[in-house]
């Protein structure tokens, strides 16, 4: 097994070595969710996830059947795992965020009954507007007379963990409340996918936030429904499940553990690998999940949120920490060590001098490194001639430079034995610091030992 001492490498320019292929859908459908593939997936999605037809693609490419494991070492919120069960796949799912690990464990869970999901909801919908109707709120009317409740709040140490007015008061004490009454239910066997559907209307109905592609926040609500929106993602999840009724699908088994080592996955048990690892740019994946985790209890303070933020590859200067050396696995990378000289040149030219700036070059090799640690123990899980694809894109997040994600990546990979069979283009998407169109693509892997 190769160490981060013994791994030399070097850039190679793949564009010499492949063809890159042209993308089948335009770029504004590539990344969309198709109506037709709504089931399952909507309970609880990232803005940016991957689509499910991408997954789809991609089976069929590597001629994938009934007898063959999907591993998704980045697993996100299961866009992976659940097109791998819908074609009757045994799937393994890692993810290192708690709230969209619990998404992935609830979307994958077919077996609840629909109709119990349904009913035992409305009797925690009933009881929630039954304490608000006693303290003057109706949940379905605006709060326009003016008179002063007793909202409740969160504690200060777990209000410092979200985006300032995410949440408007009055909404947040209708969600609380309804929180409340739903914890009474906690070992019920419909709590989880009740607890999503509330996650899912926190951020998308109820919040103040908006993702463009950061999340940031908009004009603030002073008031919304929230029984009747949690009520109407119950319906959908019930609708979904009763699609599969009477069905047989293999199981799916997701860990809440770190990608770069995959101990808890069995030796020599995977046929292929379908991910979309986090890209080297200033995007705290943390916030886009931030207020959902924090009100329903995944991160209660900040040594939590450093804990979780430890379980990720580095790939963004917020989530870097001293005693972090991933760098030690690419540290005779030429090319990235290139880039890492630009950024820090260009810094100093801009006289860009804030803590964050400072750390750009660390996070670029910090970023290869963690990758390059998570495909070196990868290899042991791999059956001889698994296929690989790995989503990613090309970024210019810091100061301009331009980083060739996938290029690399794939240099990467073939130092530690893998087979670079190609480079597909899947989309090209505007770049919100330099206007321009950047590459987001596919790397495809063959493992043959």
């Amino acid at each position: 097994m190769t160490t981060p001492t013994q791994l030399k490498m070097g850039f190679t320019g793949l564009n010499e070595v492949q063809e890159i292929k042209k993308p089948e859908l335009s770029n504004g459908r590539a990344n969309k969710l198709d109506p037709h593939d709504r089931a399952f997936h909507d309970w609880y999605r990232f803005v940016l996830s991957f689509p499910p037809h991408l997954v789809r693609d991609y089976i069929e490419k590597f001629g994938l059947n009934k007898n063959s494991v999907i591993l998704d070492p980045f697993c996100g919120t299961g866009t992976t795992l659940i097109e791998a069960k819908l074609a009757g796949m045994a799937t393994f799912g890692i993810e290192g965020n708690p709230f969209p690990y619990f998404a992935s464990l609830v979307k994958t869970d077919w077996n609840l009954d629909a109709n119990e999901l349904s009913t035992r909801t409305r009797q925690v919908a009933n009881k929630a507007l039954t304490i608000l109707k006693s303290q003057g709120i109706d949940d379905n009317l605006s709060f326009s007379d003016g008179k002063n409740f007793q909202l409740k709040t969160l504690l200060p140490e777990t209000e410092k963990l979200i985006l300032t007015n995410s949440i408007s008061p009055l909404p947040l004490h209708k969600t609380l409340i309804l929180l409340e009454c739903l914890k009474q239910y906690e070992d019920e066997p419909f709590y989880r996918h009740a607890l999503l559907a509330l996650g899912n209307s926190i951020v998308f109905k109820i919040s103040n936030l908006h993702f463009g592609p950061e999340v940031g926040v908009k004009n603030p609500k002073a008031d919304i429904p929230i029984i009747s929106n949690w009520i109407l993602e119950i319906e959908k999840m019930a609708n979904d499940l009763r699609l599969v009724e009477g069905k047989s699908y293999p199981d799916t088994q997701i860990h809440l553990a770190d990608a770069r080592n995959l101990d808890i996955i069995e030796s020599n048990s995977v046929d292929a690998v379908i991910t979309s690892p986090p890209y080297p740019n200033e995007k705290d994946y943390t916030r886009t999940t931030r207020l959902e985790s924090v009100l329903l209890g995944f991160i209660n303070n900040k040594e939590e949120l450093r804990e979780l933020k430890k379980r990720l590859v580095r790939s963004n200067t917020r989530g870097i920490y001293k005693e972090d050396d991933d760098d030690q696995w690419v540290s005779d990378f030429p090319e990235i060590q290139r880039i890492a000289d630009e950024i820090e040149k260009r810094r100093i030219e801009l006289g860009k001098d804030s803590g964050f700036e400072r750390l750009y070059p660390r996070a670029t090799k910090l970023y290869f490194g963690g990758m390059a640690k998570h495909l070196a123990d990868l290899r042991k899980v791999l059956r001889p001639g698994a296929q690989l694809a790995y989503v990613v894109g090309d970024q210019a997040s810091y100061l301009r430079v331009m980083i060739r994600t996938g290029q690399i990546l794939g240099d990467i990979a073939q130092k530690l034995g893998y087979e670079l069979v190609d480079i597909d283009l899947f989309r090209t998407r505007l770049a919100t610091a330099t206007k321009k169109q950047l590459r987001e693509e596919v790397v495809i892997l063959k493992w043959r030992r």
